[in-house]
């Protein structure tokens, strides 16, 4: 408020000052300065309006979890900074940029090319087993990645490297200003010169201000060149992972080429390491690089020529010894970085399955696999610092003890072999008087130690950029490994030169979109391996048709491939032969698939109900929150958006709902989208009878056909056909037709006559015991009566039983008998009770 209150008079004063200007100036340049100032103050209002509404649409926005869409099919979402939101336009990776980079990722070096299952001329991929290393694979991975982070010259990761390297020429700069300042401050101290003293401490003073704002620009422009760096290549590889291939789902289903951790591995671990250290290589590289050239240039002018030679000779054997001395750093941070994402995978997958882990009580065991996982890291980790201490002691000796001895002695060139000390030895040689000649001395001294220690500095870091580097290396590999696994998938670039039976190079079927129905021809159900290993054949080979209203039940006992005709269907397992045609999307007219675990996506209420939808989508279409309150109470979660808060209420749902809640709220789905054909998988397995009867007639209702998978029969009733499967053997047939009620019939009768002999079984079966009682052992022991029971026949069993002649013989006849009676009576009350249920 007090500041409020000094502006507003000061305001007051000016908006008076300008208003008796214009009234001493022409009524010509009155008007146009009135018009002027009308124009201002109406575009500042007019910015200020646009402003606070893109302001208020974004906070909407942000709160809905939604974004716009473009019309260059970019998105503009808005993210929360400070007390606002602020904009962000992410501009999708066009599919021609892919088809650019293909052959970098899928093309090793010599190479030759094949041909990809969509027709795209591919390379073999990046050959297997290649060792991270300071070869030309690594050159080759890091310019291909290179490509991405800079994909023009005129981005903005140009601009940062161009101000990156301005900073950095300037920092060079202002170290050979230091070294001169330095030896004249120190001249001038032992001259006893006063007043040229104080001012080489103003000028030293007034030179440490540019050199502090160089240091932290050079620091800060890394870190944004890292962050750009991450940008673009996270960006590029979400487009590759996101899309309609479904690369997300066959990276690790089908593909199997990540190796030490899932992609979240490769995505939030390995790839900021590489950015940052891609972005350190250019300041730790290119500095040096540029130190060396200018203060060899200086050290030569001021030493001679015969100094440079040595300095050259000294960094040419001191690269030699380290690069032989040097351990694999690249494959030992690749090794660490696997053990890492194995641990990392153990933890996640605890998380996971938390629950089940505490149900079964398996603590324990899940603690035997951490504490193994963290122990081979642990050992891996060790050997890395083992393998470093002692390089480590070599690096240092070298780098600080012997190049400062080496240092003393290029210095010492213009003082004992002035003829070879160039500069420095024509001024020893001048002939100056003793006091002017130390003096000259103490100045070429402190001069030239000053640019050998920045000279050594740089030198140092050249050789500790070499571990860099081979670290870098091996985070080059993984991203790399990454990308290019992930061009395979976008690709369908599989191709070996034997390929197995159902392996991915050994796809010859076809999945065509746009179809209205649903149809298999020929279409061999196979449960896919990891690439190139081949894969199982579930069901042999498959013809069915669904049309519209033809509702279909698909039947069996568990494993014989149910879900998996769901899988194939959507795209997400191969066609590896025949045709397979479906509609071409979701929504109206399309197909839908509701899988047997529930998806809770992060978001509102609302949004679990539109998924995959977002609600500027829903809005957009015409939609609104009254027909989602009466798409709940069709499937009786009326309730949910009291009980939770409303529409706009945020938590963990996945932990809120119950199975059955969440059931509900995948055909609640089902019900917005309104797709043509759906999927169902055991998608009623927790809700109650009158419910899931319920469900199903009101899918029914909406126009939607059927096809769901379970193996309950009590569903043959919402449905027309039925396609049971059974050991890789499958029959298609109508529900209801004269063949099956004659079937059942005819079972019918059989349990009917096998039940009347129940109660003669029975009765047997007691004779059989009394007779039992009767059986004596040697020695006048009566044998007890026969119990039914595992511990009673293992007694029997073990004791020295001495039966003798026809009593012995009659002992094991009555024995066998009872087990078979004991068994066919059993099986005659199973039968009465199963008979009974298919009556009813």
């Amino acid at each position: 408020m007090a500041n409020l209150s000094t502006l507003r008079p000061s305001l007051v004063l000016l908006l008076d000052q300008y208003t008796k200007l214009l009234r001493s100036s022409p009524r010509p340049l009155r008007i146009l300065a009135a018009t002027v100032l009308c124009a201002l103050l109406g575009g500042l209002y007019e910015r200020r309006r646009r402003r606070k509404a893109d302001e208020g649409r974004g906070r909407v926005l942000l709160r809905r979890n939604s974004a716009i869409q473009l019309k260059d099919g970019s998105r503009l979402i808005y993210v929360p900074y400070k007390q606002t939101t602020a904009k962000v336009i992410i501009k999708p990776t066009k599919s021609t940029t892919f088809d650019a980079h293909r052959r970098l990722f899928l093309e090793p070096l010599g190479g030759r090319k094949s041909r990809s299952f969509s027709g795209a001329d591919v390379g073999e991929g990046p050959p297997v087993n290649t060792k991270p290393g300071l070869n030309l694979a690594f050159l080759h991975q890091f310019l291909s990645l290179l490509s991405i982070m800079i994909p023009r010259l005129t981005s903005k990761e140009s601009l940062l490297l161009l101000l990156h390297t301005f900073f950095l020429i300037s920092r060079t700069y202002l170290s050979l200003v230091v070294a001169r300042l330095d030896g004249e401050i120190v001249r001038d101290l032992v001259a006893g010169n006063g007043k040229a003293f104080s001012w080489g401490i103003v000028k030293w003073l007034g030179v440490g201000g540019p050199a502090v704002y160089c240091n932290a620009m050079i620091k800060y422009l890394q870190s944004k060149i890292s962050i750009a760096f991450r940008t673009r290549l996270t960006r590029y590889i979400h487009d590759l992972y996101l899309n309609d291939k479904l690369a997300y789902y066959k990276l690790g289903n089908l593909d199997g080429g990540l190796t030490g951790g899932g992609a979240d591995q490769f995505i939030t671990s390995d790839l900021p390491l590489f950015c940052d250290s891609a972005a350190a290589l250019y300041s730790s590289l290119g500095k040096p690089f540029l130190d060396l050239v200018v203060f060899n240039y200086q050290l030569m002018r001021s030493l001679g020529p015969m100094a440079l030679a040595g300095i050259l000779l000294n960094y040419g054997g001191t690269a030699w010894m380290l690069k032989k001395f040097s351990p694999p750093f690249g494959r030992l941070a690749a090794a660490q970085a696997k053990r890492e994402g194995d641990f990392r995978g153990l933890h996640t997958r605890l998380i996971g399955n938390a629950e089940e882990v505490a149900f079964y009580g398996g603590a324990d065991m899940e603690k035997v696999f951490l504490e193994k996982g963290f122990k081979d890291l642990k050992q891996i980790m060790e050997g890395i610092y083992n393998v470093k201490i002692q390089y480590n002691m070599l690096e240092d000796f070298v780098l600080k003890y012997s190049w400062s001895a080496f240092g003393y002695l290029i210095t010492s060139l213009p003082v004992f072999l002035p003829a070879w000390g160039g500069l420095g030895g024509v001024l020893e040689l001048a002939g100056a008087g003793p006091a002017g000649r130390e003096r000259d001395r103490m100045k070429g001294f402190i001069t030239n130690k000053r640019l050998m220690l920045s000279l050594a500095d740089a030198g140092g870091r050249m050789m500790y950029s070499f571990k860099d580097l081979s670290e870098l290396a091996g985070y080059t590999s993984r991203v790399y490994t990454l990308v290019s696994t992930l061009h395979r998938v976008h690709s369908q670039a599989y191709s070996t030169p034997r390929p197995e039976l159902y392996g991915m190079a050994d796809i010859q079927g076809t999945l065509h979109k746009g179809y209205d129905g649903v149809r298999l021809e020929g279409v061999p159900i196979v449960a896919p391996g990891l690439w190139p290993r081949g894969g199982e054949e579930l069901v042999e080979s498959l013809d069915i048709t669904v049309k519209e209203g033809e509702h279909l039940l698909i039947l069996g006992p568990n494993g014989v491939g149910k879900s998996s005709i769901a899988r194939v269907v959507a795209g997400l397992w191969p066609v590896y032969r025949g045709l397979v045609s479906r509609p071409r999307g979701g929504g109206v007219d399309g197909i839908m698939f509701l899988p047997q675990r529930v998806y809770l996506a992060q978001g509102t209420l609302r949004d679990q109900v539109i998924y995959p939808h977002t609600e500027m989508e829903m809005r957009a279409g015409g939609r609104s929150d009254h027909e989602l309150k009466g798409i709940l109470e069709a499937v009786r979660l009326g309730y949910l958006p009291g009980r939770e808060g409303g529409w706009d209420c945020r938590k963990e749902w996945k932990d809120v709902l119950s199975g059955g809640e969440k059931q509900r709220i995948s055909f609640a789905r089902l019900l917005y989208h309104e797709p043509k054909y759906a999927f169902i998988d055991e998608g009623t397995s927790a809700v109650s009878q009158d419910v899931e009867g319920l469900l199903y007639e009101t899918a029914k209702g909406r126009g939607i056909t059927l096809i769901t998978i379970s193996s309950r029969a009590q569903l043959k009733k919402y449905h027309t056909f039925q396609l049971q499967l059974d050991g890789g053997g499958w029959e298609f047939d109508r529900i209801g037709t004269e063949r099956e009620r004659s079937s059942v019939e005819h079972e019918l009768r059989e349990l009917k006559e096998k039940m009347k002999s129940v109660e003669g079984l029975r009765d047997r079966l007691k004779n059989v015991e009394d007779e039992l009682a009767r059986v004596f052992v040697q020695g006048g022991e009566e044998l007890p009566a026969y119990e039914e029971t595992e511990q009673g026949s293992s007694e029997l069993g073990e004791s020295a039983i001495v039966v003798e002649g026809e009593e012995a013989e009659s002992a094991k006849q009555v024995d066998l008998e009872k087990e078979n009676f004991a068994e066919a009576v059993k099986m005659g009350v199973d039968m009465e009770s199963s008979g009974q249920e298919e009556e009813e």
